[in-house]
């Protein structure tokens, strides 16, 4: 569902390729403006193949708007038990125009938004999960205890950690810290990194907003995610987390879980496609 409410849930059983057996997922979204906003402009999408949240860009005009613009077209572009990278860049391109759109109607300098999330593909005849993104929203992988960030924030203090001019606990308070440098939005073309990870059984995968990255440290998100007894339970936990730690944005969290897969895949990753 795109954002028409403050928590969904769900679950699905799809058939794999070739009597390869089944995949069963089930799933959890939760969205809060917040202690200090006054509207929400996160969105998020939930309903398999494909599950993202985006983050309009704060400071800017209706970026409640856009971030809506992104998770309809991703919907719009889905269908059947798995997804298309080409759907997603589609998906991503109509959204940008969407968004431009938005802002010519209203005059308004310009409009953008995060993107981040997962879908469900199938490669090689095998299901992998394909993490796309675009700005500093997240995606994590939790496997057998171990919390792995599987995105790479587009934001000017990354690109300082990166270069190693500044630590990344120095990134967690530096005032650049907000300053995003690619979204989707302003006339450019989208173009997300993108990565894919095995579809593993008994994983939970985390994609969420800044509004709980920059308020839980990954340690704590690490014990809630492994801890919580379900999706919905897991969701729920970070985005209480975050509020108690001063929930000085919008924050949006969103948890899938395999629940069964009969595929083994490879424990292999690949390196982002897109740069």
């Amino acid at each position: 569902m795109v954002n028409v409410a403050a928590s969904t849930v769900g679950a699905v059983t799809v058939a794999l390729p070739d009597d390869g057996g089944q995949l069963a997922l089930s799933w959890a979204a939760q969205t809060n403006t917040g202690l200090k906003r006054a509207g929400n402009q996160d969105s998020y999408l939930a309903a398999a193949p494909v599950f993202a949240v985006a983050d309009g860009m704060g400071g800017h005009a209706a970026g409640d708007e856009a971030s809506a613009a992104v998770v309809m077209r991703l919907a719009e572009y889905m269908s059947g038990d798995f997804a298309s990278t080409e759907d997603i860049a589609r998906a991503l391109r109509q959204a940008s125009d969407d968004i431009g759109e938005i802002a010519g109607s209203r005059d308004r300098a310009g409009s953008g938004t995060t993107v981040t999330g997962i879908a469900l593909t199938i490669q090689g005849r095998r299901p992998y999960w394909a993490v796309f993104n675009i700005g500093d929203s997240r995606v994590y992988s939790l496997v057998d205890g171990v919390l792995t960030q599987v995105t790479v924030d587009h934001s000017a203090v990354q690109a300082m950690v990166d270069s190693g001019r500044i630590t990344a606990l120095e990134a967690e308070s530096h005032p650049n810290r907000n300053i995003i440098t690619r979204a989707v939005g302003f006339g450019k073309n989208p173009v997300p990194d993108l990565w894919f990870i095995p579809v593993s059984e008994g994983a939970r995968l985390l994609i969420c907003s800044d509004g709980l990255t920059k308020e839980v440290d990954v340690d704590l998100i690490r014990l809630l995610l492994a801890e919580a007894t379900d999706a919905d339970d897991a969701a729920g936990l970070l985005l209480e987390a975050a509020l108690a730690a001063g929930g000085r944005d919008n924050v949006t969290t969103l948890v899938v879980e395999v629940l069964r897969s009969d595929d083994v895949a490879d424990a292999d990753t690949t390196l982002p496609r897109y740069d």
